[in-house]
């Protein structure tokens, strides 16, 4: 409450009525999921309208510069695939990182759980898929029902609240992540067709010196920012798709601050005898004093911690909801549905994910390596294991990688339509158990 008091005597602009909300709006857990979901709407909408021709034409726009006899010009979807989408995966590598330094992950004992359920969830509907499209064209879609959607899975626990035990939302978010290393794993191997070595080595070399400057002490982002281009070009151009460059530079980022939360209150002391005392006055040193003490103030965070906060609010408002615009507009009828290939992927989410979980989840407690969280049943792990069926951005995405023309667009329908499937499917189940607990 002092805090707020204190921020209220700060300068107020008209805009700041605007900032402040969206702030606000930001912060509300469902909120990205909102976002998302809307992006998905107006994308089916406009695709599916009179002007869907034009809407999808956008994204075949050819964008790209040239440097000498180099070139890359690529259409609009294929930046946003490729290029936006590496801070996305950036943000993913942070994650897996924090989990396996600070978080779920870290602790074998509580990782086991989540990691055997992830695997299952992973496994199950990959070989249901296999099953309904063997030696069939669509084949190659098999990694699409793999993965879970972070936004909307966090979206649909915060609309059910305190119906999703605390037990059952950190196996959920813990399971998603490990799933995000499956699926990392799933396009850096088995959507790799052909490798240019030369690419590969300008790839690993920004790596590699990436490593040198984090190992010298080197603090400024945009050093790393410069050698982290070199590294998305690496892998773009050798074959390796780009985003695994953000895998990586993100798994590589500080956990461990630079500077001391002791010392950074030694600093604030002193800041504050500066701003008190006569030496504040000589507007000849302001400037230096400000950028000092700024730097403390940030270095006092870990650099993961930081790039995660100032990055998460442009990938989960800005890219993944553009990524939804670009990929998600597909135009189809009920009777698309019936598509074999929408059919296997469905099948997979709605079916393999639940069924994949319970079961790898049921073998790690019956060989005695992990037992169920405290109030979570095996009913509510059902529950939880239909929500983890929204497959939505990475089923997009690598669908994106496997397939193309009609089975892509057979494949989209397919994941949007066991999405909202998924989604409900899960939530009317927390629902009703946890009205039946009450009772």
């Amino acid at each position: 409450m002092a805090e707020q008091s204190d921020l209220a005597k700060f300068p107020r602009e008209p805009i700041h009525r605007v900032t402040s909300a969206l702030e606000r709006f930001i912060h509300v857990e469902a909120s990205s999921g909102v976002v998302l979901l809307v992006a998905t709407v107006v994308a089916l909408v406009l695709a599916n309208s009179a002007w869907s021709a034009g809407f999808l034409n956008i994204w075949k726009t050819e964008v790209g510069f040239r440097i000498g006899s180099f070139e890359m010009l690529h259409s609009l979807k294929h930046w946003i695939n490729d290029g936006l989408m590496a801070i996305f995966f950036f943000i993913i590598g942070i994650e897996v990182k924090r989990e396996l330094v600070v978080g779920e992950l870290r602790d074998a004992r509580r990782a086991v759980l989540p990691v055997f359920a992830a695997l299952g969830g992973m496994l199950a509907p990959a070989a249901i898929y296999l099953a309904l499209q063997f030696g069939e064209p669509g084949e190659r879609g098999w990694g699409i029902p793999m993965a879970t959607d972070i936004a909307f899975l966090v979206g649909c626990m915060a609309v059910l609240g305190p119906r999703v035990p605390h037990g059952l939302r950190v196996v959920l978010l813990s399971l998603a992540i490990a799933d995000d290393i499956g699926a990392i794993l799933v396009i850096a191997l088995g959507y790799t067709e052909s490798i240019n070595l030369n690419a590969l080595l300008l790839a690993l070399a920004a790596i590699l010196v990436t490593l040198i400057l984090s190992r010298a002490g080197v603090r400024s982002l945009l050093p790393y920012a410069v050698i982290g281009f070199f590294a998305w070009l690496g892998f773009h151009e050798s074959g390796v798709h780009a985003t695994i460059a953000g895998v990586i530079l993100g798994l590589m980022t500080p956990t461990r601050s630079y500077v001391s939360e002791g010392l950074f209150g030694t600093v604030l002391q002193r800041a504050s005898e500066i701003f008190h005392g006569g030496s504040w006055e000589n507007v000849a040193e302001r400037g230096a004093k400000v950028l000092r003490f700024r730097w403390v103030a940030r270095e006092t965070v870990p650099p993961a911690e930081y790039l995660e906060a100032l990055l998460h609010p442009w990938v989960s408002f800005g890219i993944v909801p553009l990524f939804a615009l670009a990929n998600a507009g597909v135009p189809f009828q009920l009777a698309d549905l019936r598509d074999p290939v929408a059919q296997a992927v469905g099948a997979g989410l709605v079916i393999g994910k639940p069924l994949g979980i319970i079961f790898f989840s049921w073998l790690a407690i019956r060989i005695g390596l992990a037992r169920l969280p405290e109030g979570v049943s095996w009913g509510v792990l059902v529950g939880g294991g239909f929500l983890t069926g929204i497959g939505f951005t990475m089923a997009l995405f690598i669908a994106s990688l496997a397939l193309e023309g009609a089975m892509l667009d057979a494949a989209k329908v397919g994941v949007l339509g066991a999405s909202v499937i998924a989604a409900l499917s899960g939530m009317t189940l927390l629902k009703l158990l946890s009205e039946g607990s009450d009772s």
